[in-house]
């Protein structure tokens, strides 16, 4: 019964992750597309299905992956995350240049690049606190609290981002996505912030 459950749990999360990879490379709107573009979009879509797996990683929920593995594993997945995200940023420079500083400045009609804007600078901002935690000696519950809330920013713009775009993805294969990857991360922040609760109570 516990493998069968196991076998469920990665299913449920690998069909949520690639479906709606799968759905975008069977967009027609790919026909009128420079590879560019397609690359800098499919580089948003990957980023996105990375950001369901960083906090089931991160908080241990995935069967039969140890928990100093999945800490592990989630270190690496930041890292493709933050650089697919590099990617999708160049990929769209290269091809519009006016519309990417539009968005950095906030400045764009369409709702959708704040909150992409938004999210990119999070993820920026996530690796920095994760590349000076050591140097400048942060402690730990400072550095969690940071990292939890830009996490937070990154998954719930990210989200609204992607939902708003009117793009190769499916509707309703995004929406799932999205919502999968906040409830997941809000679970994780929510299990942390209990089990913080619980050690100070016993301590």
């Amino acid at each position: 019964m516990g493998s069968f459950r196991a076998i469920l749990i990665w299913a449920a999360v690998a069909a949520a992750a690639t479906v709606p990879v799968a759905v975008a490379l069977g967009s027609p709107l790919l026909a009128w597309r420079e590879p560019i573009y397609i690359i800098a979009g499919f580089a948003g879509i990957v980023a996105m299905a990375l950001l369901l797996l960083q906090p089931l990683l991160a908080g241990g929920y995935l069967p039969g992956l140890p928990m100093r593995q999945g800490r592990y594993l989630h270190r690496w997945t930041g890292a493709l995350i933050l650089l697919a995200v590099i990617i999708h940023v160049a990929g769209l420079w290269l091809t519009s240049p006016p519309d990417v500083i539009d968005a950095l400045l906030f400045a764009s009609p369409t709702p959708f690049s704040a909150w992409g804007v938004v999210a990119m600078w999070a993820v920026f901002a996530a690796a920095l606190l994760a590349l000076l935690r050591r140097p400048l000696r942060i402690g730990i519950r400072p550095w969690r609290l940071g990292h939890s809330a830009l996490a937070l920013i990154i998954v719930l713009g990210s989200a609204i981002h992607a939902v708003l775009i009117h793009g190769t993805m499916g509707t309703v294969s995004k929406t799932l996505l999205c919502i999968l990857a906040v409830a997941a991360t809000l679970k994780v922040l929510t299990d942390l912030r209990t089990s913080a609760l619980l050690g100070r109570s016993r301590g």
